[in-house]
């Protein structure tokens, strides 16, 4: 998933919930600017903060094998 992506998901699930930015910044223990980075696709955040965002958010993080070309 794209950086882009990644904030556009995390905003849209945000805002389903009715959680404003600062709310999720404090509940993910990170500054209110690192959300609006994420977001706005401004950011490569870590995967501790994306883990601790999608466990606040009801998300889950999965990776998966890309197919090969033949």
């Amino acid at each position: 998933m794209l950086i882009k992506e990644l904030g556009d998901t995390i905003r849209e699930r945000r805002k389903t919930l009715g959680i404003t930015q600062v709310h999720l910044a404090e509940l993910a223990e990170v500054n209110p600017n690192t959300i609006i980075r994420i977001e706005n696709g401004k950011i490569n955040p870590t995967i501790q903060v994306i883990n601790r965002i999608a466990e606040i958010l009801g998300m889950e993080l999965s990776l998966s094998v890309k197919k090969q070309a033949k």
